[in-house]
């Protein structure tokens, strides 16, 4: 089991918080069948938020985990992640960490506003949307005209 990490924010990677690494712990202490619905709803609950982001930083830990299974993809290497390994996630989850992703980006007052110096808000909205970057499918190529040669 995990204890409870009290810090508050000290990095900018998406397990660099405390409720995030608590989140970690969660799904460390979830069975391993419960651990795809653990990751849906704060995904869910952040995409369709309306007002304060109560989850954003549980949501962003659990928007990494998935963007560690996509291609272009990097592991999460921190010692605040989750120990036990992670199931492999549907496809569906990644439209679910986009909406998370783009919610808690245009939240001006939410994980941004935690450094005592706002530029220091600067790289963990990069390293944000580098991640979101790897989940998000590229837009469909569609000609805008047919050429006949």
């Amino acid at each position: 089991m995990c204890e409870e990490i009290i810090m508050g924010t000290w990095a900018t990677g998406p397990f660099d918080h405390d409720t995030a690494a608590d989140f970690a712990c969660a799904l460390d202490d979830a069975k391993p069948e419960e651990r795809e619905a653990l990751i849906r709803g704060v995904l869910t609950r952040t995409g369709h938020a309306a007002g304060y982001l109560a989850e954003a930083e549980e949501a962003a830990a659990a928007a990494a985990l998935i963007a560690a299974q996509c291609p272009g993809g990097e592991p999460v290497d921190t010692s605040y992640r989750p120990e036990t390994p992670i199931p492999t996630f549907p496809s569906d989850l990644r439209t679910l960490a986009d909406e998370a992703f783009a919610r808690i980006v245009i939240d001006e007052s939410g994980l941004s506003s935690n450094w005592v110096d706002p530029r220091e808000g600067r790289p963990w909205r990069a390293t944000l949307n580098r991640l979101r970057s790897v989940i998000a499918p590229p837009p469909p190529a569609i000609p805008l005209f047919d050429i006949e040669p």
